[in-house]
């Protein structure tokens, strides 16, 4: 299972939070699992990218939509990686009607949404893994190696805001421990290839099977 692209948390019936994310990376990996002959779902938020035709998709909306879908469908899959860029914050307070400009400022009350790689990461089998993305501007390398062990994830992603909505993307692949496994520059299909080799051999080969 793949998730992908960004979340909306509507502020009132027309407008919401959101982020730049294209979903051009969770394509990239889709493709890149089936060239390698696995099945993939991909939970995918709004976007504007066309997903390998060989992938399910299942679209949602809010971060809480992609909790409650990845949720269902990570039980029956070996494992997951967490591509996507959920917001961390919702309103406390949705307007059920359209807000109108009044000359004064709008004050928001914003609220943390789940982080849907740590619920994944925390619930996971022994037979299952959870490689996460961790986009930073800053302390990359600490900040990616925090969320890798807070997030129970197997793998992490490090890369930076340069990677949003754009073709290329360089990362680091961290280990279990921290340490980087592999630099990978270059467009984002290469990227993904690369990301599926060493998912493919260091986690899918040596993940034991589920008992039938």
């Amino acid at each position: 299972m793949i998730t992908s692209g960004p979340t909306r948390q509507y502020l009132d019936p027309v407008r919401y939070l959101t982020n730049a994310s294209s979903g051009r990376m969770g394509a990239a990996l889709a493709a890149a699992v089936l060239q390698q002959g696995h099945d993939v779902v991909i939970v995918s938020g709004p976007v504007g990218v066309d997903y390998p035709a060989g992938a399910q998709v299942i679209p949602v909306v809010t971060t809480d939509d992609m909790l409650n879908a990845a949720g269902e469908i990570f039980p029956e899959c070996d494992g997951a990686i967490g591509a996507a860029a959920p917001c961390d914050y919702k309103p406390l307070k949705v307007s059920d009607q359209k807000l109108s400009k009044t000359g004064e400022p709008l004050a928001l009350e914003l609220i943390e949404t789940p982080d849907v790689i740590a619920v994944l990461g925390q619930g996971k089998r022994s037979d299952q893994w959870v490689v996460g993305f961790a986009l930073e501007t800053d302390d990359r390398h600490f900040r990616a190696t925090v969320k890798l062990q807070k997030k129970c994830c197997d793998l992490m992603v490090s890369n930076g805001p340069e990677a949003i909505d754009a073709a290329d993307n360089n990362v680091e692949l961290l280990g279990p421990d921290g340490r980087i496994i592999e630099k990978i520059s270059g467009s984002k299909q290469h990227v993904a290839n690369r990301l599926i080799h060493q998912i493919h051999h260091r986690l899918i080969l040596s993940c034991p099977q589920q008992p039938q």
